[in-house]
């Protein structure tokens, strides 16, 4: 009786193409196109800009199907916590099936496509990613461990790296540099939205730091990473790979975000602290997407520079 309910519950609300492109969470797909594009930007020599196109196009497909697998083991979890209620399983309008073919299918057609289209060093390191994210964090580390984030956030840090190694054909320190940032940033990034969330993890059964150390070791820990964080946003010019104009854009962003940090570890009442989460996470956003700004902006205005001389 209750499976016919669910048929009955799907056929009244038929999947659109709305909820398939929800599947790819598009939100964290613009980020991880926005990342592979600034790395396959600056890496050194080039590709013809439909073989670019191309990869760009590959590795968006590929970040889209970790979402949607993502999605396809968390539907449980998902159906209880508040922000992820209105996702198309949870609320009925795709099946488990279909969402697990969508899921795979784009997998394996992302990874041919990146490796036809450029080189198996970047096809490899796709695959290895959607592996990660959906296999290494959403079905080990999500529901294991308060380090879930910490560790799972390489997945959100190998684009760049892809995007670089589909030009050069290899992994140099550049790349591994851009993978440093990111990888730095994903845990205060997630460790502010888990202070102001910490009701909806609770209820998931998600053991996310807040939840089992607490929020003062949260806010310590916030305030370690982003030091961390904010050194590593430096490191581009000790590798050379970036000039004065990405320097101060590096300098100015992390003085603010280290700001926001400290502001957060010093407050201790409970509203006061949930709002200055929020702000140190919305600013988290605009902190990566403007460091990788200023780094494309940086090498175009070398490239510009060595035109003119």
């Amino acid at each position: 009786m209750a499976a016919d309910t669910d048929h009955e519950a799907l056929e009244r609300t038929p999947s659109q193409v709305g909820d398939y492109v929800t599947l790819l969470k598009p939100r964290v797909m613009s980020l991880v196109i926005f990342t592979a594009l600034v790395g396959l930007f600056v890496a050194p020599g080039g590709l013809h800009p439909v073989l670019a196109g191309t990869a760009i196009l590959a590795i968006a497909i590929g970040a889209g199907a970790s979402g949607a697998l993502n999605m396809w083991y968390d539907r449980d979890i998902d159906r209880i916590m508040s922000r992820t209620q209105n996702r198309p399983l949870p609320r009925g309008r795709i099946t488990e099936e279909e969402v697990l073919v969508f899921g795979l299918t784009l997998s394996a057609m992302s990874v041919a496509t990146l490796g036809l289209a450029t080189n198996w060093l970047a096809a490899g390191l796709l695959a290895f990613t959607i592996f990660f994210y959906a296999v290494i964090y959403t079905v080990w580390l999500k529901r294991s461990t308060p380090q879930n984030i910490v560790i799972g956030g390489a997945a959100g840090a190998f684009p760049p790296m892809i995007g670089w190694a589909a030009v050069t054909g290899q992994v140099g320190i550049e790349a591994w540099v851009m993978f440093a940032i990111i990888f730095l940033w994903t845990p205060p990034h997630f460790w502010a939205l888990a202070l102001f969330k910490k009701s909806d993890y609770e209820a998931a059964g998600v053991p996310m730091l807040p939840n089992v150390a607490g929020e003062r070791a949260t806010q310590n820990h916030i305030l370690i990473y982003s030091v961390v964080l904010v050194a590593s946003g430096i490191a581009p010019l000790i590798v050379g790979m970036a000039g004065w104009l990405y320097g101060a854009v590096a300098v100015g962003l992390g003085a603010w975000f280290l700001w926001l940090a400290f502001d957060l570890w010093r407050t201790s009442e409970k509203d006061q602290m949930k709002k200055v989460a929020r702000s140190l996470f919305r600013f988290s956003l605009y902190y990566l997407f403007v460091l990788f700004v200023a780094l494309a902006a940086d090498h175009a205005l070398g490239l510009y520079l060595g035109a003119a001389q």
